[in-house]
């Protein structure tokens, strides 16, 4: 992987500073994408979502905006991020951790856990209390979906960077840094760093915007989770292509794990 070279604070310009969780929303995410694959994964017009982690409730947001019969809970621990996320109707902000959340059983119809957070699971039994608790969250037929990584380069440090293309012109640079990572005990250390560029000349730069620390599950042991706690369809999902059953093809990829409750839907 390319070795990132930071410029000097002062050749930054004061002009239109953005924020960071504006350009997490603008660079990771993809709520538009996401939000009509789990419907369709789901196949019976599933009408409430919980989103767990959910920072800014992007996917919530989304998700609402579909119809007046769609709502949605976004549950995030950091409640200043929750009071950033715009008001909308139907979506309900919810300031707790979702690993030692009340849990209110068959409430929705999809769970998911973005952002590669499933990670904050530090322990294999913290993940399957986790589970059971989703699986316990969800409507007869319900979808559980998390997003990890993977592949043969998942334990090796390095920095990948994209460029996303904005439709003034402005150019944001988006850097994911593994800093550290231990196969033995599988816990890695990540950070995110943008750049904003326009007309050639860096105007802004976020060092470390977001640094984690988490257990990199691997695919199998996710499967056999869900599996364990009672989930049943298990699928990995390669694209945000619900017809798309391709396999990974590069040494190191991104996946949805995928897993239904028990039941009709």
């Amino acid at each position: 992987m390319p070795v990132v070279s930071w410029i000097d604070d002062a050749r930054i310009s004061a002009v239109s500073l953005m924020d960071r969780h504006d350009l997490y929303e603008r660079c990771v995410q993809s709520p538009a994408e996401l939000v009509p694959f789990l419907m369709a994964l789901h196949g019976a017009s599933p009408r409430a979502l919980r989103e767990e982690f959910s920072g800014t409730a992007a996917v919530s947001r989304t998700w609402a905006e579909i119809s007046e019969d769609h709502s949605a809970e976004a549950v995030d621990i950091d409640a200043a991020v929750l009071e950033r996320a715009p008001p909308r109707p139907r979506v309900e902000r919810i300031c707790s951790d979702v690993r030692s959340a009340d849990v209110h059983d068959a409430s929705v119809d999809c769970v998911f856990a973005g952002n590669f957070s499933i990670g904050e699971m530090a322990t294999r039994a913290d993940l399957i209390t986790y589970l059971a608790a989703s699986l316990r969250r969800l409507r007869s037929g319900g979808l559980f979906a998390c997003d990890t990584y993977g592949g043969t380069t998942a334990f090796e440090a390095g920095v990948l960077e994209r460029r996303h293309v904005q439709s003034d012109g402005t150019i944001l640079h988006h850097v994911w840094e593994q800093r550290t990572a231990d196969a033995l005990t599988a816990r890695v250390v990540n950070a995110l760093h943008f750049r904003i560029e326009r007309d050639g000349e860096i105007v802004q730069e976020l060092r470390d915007a977001f640094v984690y620390r988490w257990r990199l599950w691997s695919v199998p042991e996710l499967v056999d989770a869900l599996r364990e706690v009672g989930f049943v369809g298990v699928t990995v999902h390669t694209t945000l292509d619900a017809n798309d059953h391709s396999e990974p093809v590069s040494p190191s990829f991104t996946v949805l794990v995928v897993a239904r409750a028990p039941g009709a839907h």
